[in-house]
C-alpha cells in the first residue's frame, strides 16, 4: 500500500532540524568532550575544551548558532520505495525548509553560485548537498549534517594501491591530519572512507561522521584500526584549535566497501569539534 505524505510537511520538518542542528551540540558530542577535557593533562588544551562546552551551553540556552560559520547544508535522505510525496518534489520540500530555517534562524548565508568567478552569494544558504537512497518500507528519514567550510576544505582522496595495505591506509590518514593542523577546529571527528570508486569513498567517509560516539566498529579488525588511528592522531599534539595538547581528535570511525582489485581508495572527511547533526523520520 502506498503511504502519502505533503511536502509541506517534509518542509516544516527541515526547518526544524535547521534550526536544532545550527543550536544544539548531538549528547554524544558534549559528552566526548567531557571526557577529554577530563583526560586532557595540558592545561591550555583543558580550558580550550571547557570553552567548547561552555559554546554550546549558551548556544542551547541562548538560540544562537553554536558556530558563526552555520555551514554547507549536507542531507542524507532514506526514502521508503512506498512513500508518494503530494504537493511537490522532494528537492523541493527540503530546499524550502532549509531557506527558511536559515531565514528565521538568521543563519549565515555561506554558498555562492559560481564557484570560480562572480562567487555572488545565493543569499539564503542554497543549494543543499542531498545525498538519496532508496529503500524498503514507507518511511521518510531525514538527516541534516551542517558542515562548516574549515574542516570541509581539510577533505582529502588518496587512491592507494592493494600493495599499500594496513600501514598504507595508516599513513594516508595520520598524514592528512597532519597537514590539516589547526584549519579543521579540533579536536576533530575523523571520517574514513575505504573501498567504493573515488566518490564513493569520500561519501562514505562522510556518512562516517554520523556514527555516534563511542560506538566501535562491528567488525574487530576495523574497530582495532580505528583505535590505533586515533592513538596515532593523538600523538600528533595538535591539540584544540591547534594550539597543543593530547586532544586532537575525539574518534575515527571508518566505513568499509567492496572495490576493484586494483584499487585501495581511501576517502578522508574531518568534521570540526562542533559536529552538528539532527534527524527525522517521517
Amino acid at each position: 500500500m502506498i503511504r502519502h505524505l505533503d511536502a509541506a510537511q517534509i518542509s516544516a520538518a527541515v526547518t526544524q532540524l535547521s534550526l536544532q542542528a545550527a543550536r544544539h551540540l548531538p549528547a554524544d558530542v558534549g559528552q566526548a568532550l567531557s571526557t577529554a577535557g577530563a583526560q586532557e593533562t595540558a592545561p591550555l588544551a583543558r580550558h580550550l575544551l571547557q570553552q567548547c562546552q561552555d559554546n554550546a551551553r549558551i548556544a542551547a540556552k541562548t538560540g544562537l548558532p553554536l558556530c558563526q560559520d552555520t555551514g554547507l547544508d549536507v542531507v542524507f535522505v532514506e526514502l521508503g520505495q512506498d512513500l508518494h510525496i503530494d504537493g511537490g518534489s522532494l528537492t523541493q520540500a527540503i530546499a524550502e525548509g532549509l531557506r527558511q530555517g536559515n531565514t528565521t534562524g538568521h543563519l549565515r548565508a555561506s554558498m555562492v553560485a559560481d564557484p570560480l568567478f562572480e562567487r555572488r552569494n545565493t543569499g539564503d544558504n542554497s543549494p543543499a548537498t542531498i545525498h538519496l537512497e532508496l529503500v524498503p518500507g514507507d518511511h521518510l528519514r531525514l538527516i541534516l549534517a551542517p558542515k562548516g567550510g574549515g574542516s570541509e576544505n581539510m577533505s582529502a582522496l588518496h587512491m592507494l594501491t592493494p600493495a599499500a595495505g594496513r600501514a598504507g591506509v595508516m599513513e594516508a590518514v595520520v598524514a592528512t591530519v597532519a597537514a590539516a593542523g589547526g584549519n579543521p577546529c579540533p579536536p576533530t571527528i575523523v571520517g574514513v572512507g575505504l573501498g567504493g570508486s573515488a566518490e564513493q569513498a569520500l561519501l562514505a567517509a562522510k556518512k562516517a561522521l554520523l556514527r555516534p560516539l563511542g560506538q566501535t566498529h562491528q567488525q574487530p579488525e576495523y574497530a582495532s584500526l580505528e583505535s590505533e588511528l586515533l592513538h596515532r592522531i593523538n600523538a600528533l599534539g595538535i591539540g584544540p584549535q591547534g594550539l597543543g595538547g593530547a586532544t586532537t581528535a575525539l574518534a575515527v570511525h571508518i566505513i568499509a566497501q567492496p572495490c576493484h582489485i586494483a584499487s585501495l581508495p581511501v576517502g578522508i572527511c574531518l568534521q570540526c569539534h562542533v559536529a552538528r547533526h539532527a534527524e527525522v523520520v517521517l
